[in-house]
């Protein structure tokens, strides 16, 4: 089984990379975020034409996430408790079988300090806390997505740059490791790494051709799915496109 999460970056723009992604690789699962429509405009048919199921929760302009299938969901979930109320469309969770899938795009803070950045903080503690009864009832359980985080400076290609910045401050890494320690492992470190391996990149400064990048987008996998993970990696070949996203799809593979 293939599961992916892939930060798109409108998926009015992203559909046909989209489309070719899937029918190159076939993954399984694939959750995305900001996919930045409304629900009536969200492209379900043209996704089902691709041969997959798709749940979806989005708003205007910003944010939205999707998980697509190879076989229908249940238990969808849109809101994070706590959260009900709020409008920003950053969670989504679906059942396939046995299995849990939580879609998540976490805040990116804009500023350490900021307001933007405590509710950042507090959407983790939040996060956490849910993730945490999930277990409970999901031993298998899949989160991923854009966590806007990068867990420590082997994913940073200038640590001393971005020290103490937004997506690498310790209080950022702390509410992370505090989403690990409910009992979940980044299945991208289960295996042997190259350096320099990142997922996102600034359109800015040819970020990407230097590769001047941050892993921020994650796929943690339970425990009862940690001795089943096969391979864990980011596809960067989405990147190098023309009118690429600035995200690369985050890939884990599975015996299940």
């Amino acid at each position: 089984m293939k599961i992916a999460s892939w930060n798109v970056n409108s998926l009015k723009v992203r559909l046909p990379q989209v489309l070719d992604w899937l029918a190159e690789q076939r993954p399984d699962i694939l959750a995305m975020q900001e996919t930045k429509l409304t629900d009536e405009n969200f492209p379900a048919d043209e996704i089902r034409a691709a041969g997959y199921e798709v749940v979806y929760a989005g708003q205007k302009t910003y944010n939205g996430v999707a998980i697509l299938s190879r076989v229908p969901g249940n238990d969808t979930v849109r809101d994070l408790p706590g959260l009900d109320d709020d409008p920003q469309r950053r969670l989504l969770g679906a059942t396939y079988g046995d299995l849990r899938v939580l879609d998540v795009y976490i805040p990116n803070g804009q500023e350490v300090g900021s307001e933007k950045y405590d509710y950042k903080l507090d959407w983790l503690e939040k996060l956490r806390a849910y993730v945490a009864a999930q277990l409970q009832q999901y031993p298998r359980l899949i989160l991923l997505g854009d966590y806007n985080i990068a867990p420590d400076d082997r994913d940073v290609h200038d640590p001393e740059a971005w020290r103490e910045q937004i997506l690498c401050s310790t209080p950022e890494r702390a509410a992370f490791k505090a989403l690990i320690e409910t009992g979940l492992h980044d299945s991208f470190r289960l295996f042997p790494q190259e350096e320099k391996v990142f997922s996102w990149w600034d359109y800015r400064a040819a970020g990407f051709r230097r590769n001047a990048g941050l892993r921020i987008d994650h796929v943690l996998v339970s425990d009862a799915l940690k001795d089943r993970c096969r391979a864990s990696y980011i596809d960067t070949a989405p990147r190098r496109l023309e009118r690429p996203s600035d995200h690369a799809p985050a890939v884990a593979e599975f015996d299940l």
